[in-house]
């Protein structure tokens, strides 16, 4: 694929990716298939439009919506091609690389990478305290207190949720994620498998949609304009 694309190219490639997950296609299976990391980058893009910030975080920063890439980069230029021409909570989308946990001041989300294994519990342990939405697809992230986890899962690119850790850190995540998340962890009852595939939610391409969000929230969770939230831990 060229270096250089139109935002209509752009945005009709991502488009393509994202359906391309939702059908159930594989990494390996017939036909043109995305590279690992172009469909990653399209999830991250997606996971921001299923996502609330509370009202401060969204104040403090500057006039963009900016994703970090922790530590190195394994995207490369294809983060920037899937993010370019995007708006995200009305602003401007943005990447910024960075090698330190101090550096993430004004980030909305942050991907942390293979490269950070050995100091992950600092770097949860820092983020979590704030409202940002941290994704790896590092082995036993979600155990170990990350909010989104990348998961290869027969070849097909897919995610496992802590809805607690998200929780703690006031972000209010979409119940349609939540019903094509691959697992999701709740409290202490450890991690729950979901038993929608990815195929059979085609729903989630229409990312930008009210009406697919506000959906029926399972029995047991809270409504919050179509989001999920869990009550606080108590202390």
């Amino acid at each position: 694929m060229p270096l250089h694309h139109t935002s209509h190219e752009l945005r009709r490639r991502a488009t393509g990716i994202l359906l391309f997950l939702m059908t159930g296609a594989t990494l390996h299976g017939q036909g043109e298939k995305p590279p690992e990391y172009e469909v990653k980058a399209v999830y991250l893009l997606n996971f921001a439009k299923f996502v609330q910030w509370p009202a401060e975080a969204r104040v403090r920063e500057d006039n963009v919506f900016t994703i970090c890439v922790l530590g190195d980069d394994p995207f490369g230029s294809i983060l920037d091609r899937t993010l370019t021409g995007e708006t995200l909570d009305g602003k401007p989308a943005s990447i910024r690389r960075i090698r330190r946990v101090r550096a993430t001041d004004g980030c909305r989300m942050v991907f942390i990478s293979a490269s950070e294994k050995s100091r992950l519990g600092e770097i949860l342990g820092e983020l979590n305290e704030r409202s940002v939405l941290t994704v790896s697809d590092l082995d036993g992230f979600a155990e170990r207190g990350g909010m989104i986890q990348l998961v290869l899962d027969e070849d097909r690119v897919r995610f496992e949720v802590n809805l607690t850790a998200a929780t703690r850190a006031r972000l209010a995540l979409s119940s349609e994620l939540l019903k094509v998340a691959r697992a999701v962890r709740r409290n202490s009852s450890g991690m729950r498998r979901n038993p929608v595939m990815v195929a059979g939610a085609p729903r989630v391409a229409a990312a930008g949609s009210e009406a697919d969000l506000l959906r029926r929230i399972p029995a047991g969770e809270e409504r919050c304009s179509g989001y999920v939230t869990i009550p606080s831990p108590r202390s």
